[in-house]
């Protein structure tokens, strides 16, 4: 086995993601005050400590009765290990792979330099397949995070963000959590046994000539199926903390707890201005919330997808009060509305950009049994490299312009944002990594350019990532 550490590599921005991986063998403080720290480690003779140890290997998940799911996964679990480290310590993460591809992680909303960030496109090192590396880093900023393969799929849906290789990276506060909860409960959402189809084939509303997309066929929320898992036990008065992910390979869900609302604390691990309470939680590919709910409604309910069709293959769990039996109840909301701004500053305005950079998404057609291609501003990866420069210290809004049919969960790699606009709507204070843009739809978001390295800009859909979604945020010397 090889074992390296991770700086130890040169910068390698300027290859494709696809040469990369085929030729290798197949927040919000950080938005307003924090600058990334360069990580300066001394060499020593003696290898040092390492604070956690992942191994990505093939795993047989049972996620129901007689329904295995064979997946590869991390330290044997999905989710893998919940990993708490402490705002600004040093960690030293080792990664051996034994998935059988080349393949890498990626620590999803850490303000970290490119090398250690997890993505060929920015310099981050493939691990090859029996090798080892170790990640070494200074966590930031505070909040949820989570860690994912970033390997490139293409038409393998048993490989990177379609498999199990994801789990929960939370960093504490350096100054504690006042933990105004009684009780912390992590779910993470996924869809699995996917297949390709032609949508035009199955129902309406897919163009003739659109290619083919993926179509599952189980999900959970959590570790299993709907109904065939441990149900979460809750006492009536207790305030439950909830982490969701949804940690999918390339689809969005909605989610609801009949008789309870959601009191959004954070959004993407950062602390939004007006913590509003909802009836439904929707979540793009990437995204998270910190909700809390009120134990008030003794019974037991169904933790689920308000998509019939999803809760049907499975995306949910049972919350069970103590002393309550019985059939899990599920009842639709009423309000399925879902608004960024409503836990923003209304009537705040943001500060003003130093620049203002357009960018719009578009699909080009793959054609019935082909494969949609995917354009920002006329250009795929890797002619979208680099996609735009900028100068440390300035701010950046960007204006996105979704002109496709598709949902998109638009991620900036090592750097947070805030919204500013949706739609027609302005707001501000809400700070995040990734926003969901519908399709046909427009956002404004706007970034400081404080963490310098190359910087990937791309949709969280594995398939539209892989086919050209995709560009590079360069600094200027």
């Amino acid at each position: 086995m090889t074992t390296r550490c991770v700086d130890e590599f040169p910068r390698q921005a300027s290859l494709s993601r696809r040469a990369v991986v085929l030729g290798a063998g197949a927040g919000a403080a950080s938005l307003i005050a924090a600058k990334s720290v360069p990580l300066v480690r001394a060499q020593t003779a003696a290898p040092e400590a390492v604070d956690h140890k992942i191994t990505i290997a093939p795993t047989s998940l049972e996620i129901a009765p007689g329904k295995v799911i064979k997946t590869t996964a991390y330290n044997g679990t999905v989710p893998g290990p919940v990993l708490r480290l402490k705002e600004g310590r040093p960690v030293r993460i080792e990664v051996t792979n034994n998935s059988g591809y080349p393949n890498l992680i990626h620590w999803h909303g850490l303000m970290i330099p490119s090398v250690q960030d997890g993505a060929v496109e920015e310099g981050s090192p493939i691990i090859e397949p029996g090798a080892s590396l170790t990640y070494s880093y200074i966590p930031k900023p505070f909040g949820t995070r989570w860690y994912h393969s970033h390997a490139m799929a293409m038409t393998d849906l048993a490989k990177s963000t379609y498999s199990g290789e994801f789990g929960f990276l939370l960093v504490e506060p350096a100054a504690g959590d006042p933990g105004s909860y009684d009780r912390e409960v992590l779910l993470a959402a996924h869809h699995w046994d996917g297949h390709w189809v032609s949508m035009q084939d199955i129902k309406k509303g897919p163009p003739p000539d659109n290619g083919l997309e993926v179509m599952y066929h189980a999900t959970t929320l959590g570790d299993r199926m709907l109904g065939h898992g441990e149900p979460i036990r809750v006492r009536e008065g207790e305030r439950v903390l909830f982490r969701v992910l949804n940690a999918s390979g390339n689809m969005g869900i909605s989610l609801a707890l009949p008789g309870h609302r959601f009191k959004v604390l954070a959004l993407d691990g950062n602390p939004v201005p007006t913590a509003a309470i909802v009836d439904v939680l929707k979540l793009d590919v990437a995204e998270r919330a910190d909700v809390i709910v009120e134990m008030n409604n003794p019974g037991v309910w169904v933790f689920g997808s308000t998509d019939d069709e999803d809760r049907g293959i499975g995306m949910g769990i049972v919350v069970e009060y103590a002393n309550k039996t019985g059939e899990p109840s599920w009842t639709a909301p009423a309000n399925l509305k879902w608004d960024y701004t409503v836990f923003g500053w209304a009537n705040a305005a943001s500060a003003a950009p130093d620049e203002t950079i357009d960018l719009k998404f578009e699909k080009i057609p793959g054609g019935r049994g082909g494969y949609n291609r995917w354009t920002i501003n006329g250009k795929s990866w890797p002619d979208t490299n680099p996609l735009f420069a900028v100068t440390e210290g300035k701010r950046y809004r960007l204006r996105l312009n979704n002109n496709s049919g598709d949902e998109h969960p638009v991620h900036l790699h090592r750097h947070s944002f805030e919204i500013t606009k949706v739609g027609e709507k302005q707001t501000s204070g809400v700070i995040k990594d990734t926003i969901s843009m519908p399709r046909y739809s427009t956002a404004e978001v706007d970034f400081v350019a404080d963490d310098p390295g190359p910087t990937f800009f791309h949709c969280h859909h594995q398939d539209h990532m892989d086919e050209g979604f995709a560009g590079l945020i360069t600094y200027r010397p």
